[in-house]
């Protein structure tokens, strides 16, 4: 079994939900006894979302790349960022170490294009959604992607930086959330990705017709598939 060092606390409440896949997807292949093997580290949040607010995307970078460095030291066989946003920095923070990143648009592109879906629309921070660090390895893939108009994507990241990330599930934000969800698929998406790991804490499958692919859950099951020699 591969060692999977996790980058996580951004936020603490979506880093529960990968530890936990991870486990049990583990458990439901291997049986009996068995967990993961991985080593967490869990940042402090508020100094990288102070990062985000300055554009000081270079401070971020070197403070995951510490890290990661320090999770390759301490027996890590491939890395996890547990978070969309700051795969804004995977590059530079692979370049800096020799273990391989599990990307989480990649896996995702994977499982989108496992399903045959050509037009998907993508939720996330206002960063994901506006800026082509994330998009730009969909597109690459041969996928269509669209993003809510400017309301809903500041709505959207008003609704993870102030509520999800804080803990808060709000009935009215999740009304919000399926309402933009619905309109996307009125534009011809056929998917929807949930690109920050706190959506699915707000909404799921059951909400909506429209099929969601929670990144978190992808995630998380392509990193322990990759531990127990899966995939």
């Amino acid at each position: 079994m591969k060692t999977i060092g996790m980058i996580g606390g951004m936020s603490w409440e979506s880093t529960v939900t990968y530890y936990k896949i991870i486990n049990q997807v583990t458990k439901e292949a291997l049986g009996g006894l068995h967990s993961a093997q991985c080593l967490l580290y869990s940042v402090d949040f508020y100094d990288i979302a102070e990062c985000q607010s300055a554009g000081d995307w270079t401070r971020s970078a070197d403070m995951l790349a510490k890290v990661a460095q320090g999770l390759e030291k301490a027996g890590a066989n491939f890395i996890i960022i547990c978070t969309n946003t700051m795969h804004k920095v995977a590059d530079d923070i692979q370049r800096r170490i020799s273990v391989p990143i599990l990307h989480i648009a990649e896996v995702t592109a994977d499982v989108l294009l496992n399903q045959g879906l050509k037009k998907v629309a993508l939720l996330g921070t206002k960063y994901t959604m506006e800026e082509d660090f994330y998009k730009q390895k969909l597109i690459d893939r041969g996928l269509d992607v669209i993003v809510p108009d400017k309301k809903g994507r500041e709505l959207i990241n008003h609704t993870i930086y102030h509520e999800l990330c804080l803990g808060e599930i709000k009935e009215t934000s999740k009304r919000d959330f399926i309402n933009i969800m619905n309109q996307l698929g009125q534009l011809g998406a056929q998917g929807i990705i949930l690109g920050c790991t706190e959506i699915g804490l707000l909404v799921q499958q059951e909400d909506i017709k429209i099929p969601l692919f929670d990144t978190t859950v992808i995630h998380a099951t392509k990193a322990a598939e990759l531990a127990i020699n899966m995939i």
